[in-house]
């Protein structure tokens, strides 16, 4: 049962939403749960034609396997700056169809059936509206710095944010700095 092995309490370095804000770009990390309606709200344009909302939701299995929660962590500053460049580099790139952007990553204990991400978009039509929302999640699941412990009745898992990431048998307190794994830090270079 899953009582048997909950998650530890988690830290919080921050209340709220930490974000940074651009021109038609917003990014943020959040503990609490995720505000779908004023994420839609952050980006509606009387110039779209389309308003495009991906949630990226907790299941209760990887590879067959039952999973009781996830837990989310990052170094905040590095994981808003390599969201801003996500964010800058869609807009760059799609300087004509998509008008705004916002993306907002849950951190901590996220249960079976909550929300971890929310990407918002608004762009001229649907079509590109579509694949920019899909190009921007793989974006954020190959580059930004946040891992996840898939926790499993009988322990946990660290893994890259990206689905099917080799992950790690869970650590002891003595392998981890703040709530990440060792073997991770040095990914902060990059």
């Amino acid at each position: 049962m899953a009582e048997d092995n909950p998650p530890p309490p988690q830290t919080r370095s921050f209340e709220g939403i930490k974000s940074i804000q651009g021109e038609n770009t917003f990014v943020g990390l959040t503990y609490d749960k995720l505000d779908i309606t004023a994420s839609i709200d952050r980006v509606r344009s009387p110039k779209a034609g389309a308003v495009v909302v991906f949630l990226g939701t907790t299941r209760d299995n990887f590879e067959g396997k039952p999973i009781t929660t996830l837990e989310y962590t990052t170094y905040p500053p590095l994981a808003l700056r390599t969201l801003t460049t996500i964010l800058t580099t869609l807009k760059s790139t799609n300087p004509t169809s998509l008008h705004s952007i916002s993306v907002i990553h849950r951190l901590g204990i996220v249960p079976i059936g909550e929300d971890s991400i929310v990407i918002t978009l608004s762009t001229s039509h649907r079509a590109e509206g579509w694949r920019i929302a899909e190009e921007c999640l793989e974006l954020v699941k190959d580059k930004v710095e946040i891992w996840k412990r898939e926790w499993f009745v009988d322990g946990g898992v660290w893994r890259a944010n990206r689905d099917g990431g080799k992950g790690a048998e869970d650590v002891g307190e003595e392998e981890e700095a703040g709530g990440v794994p060792v073997e991770y830090l040095e990914q902060e270079d990059r």
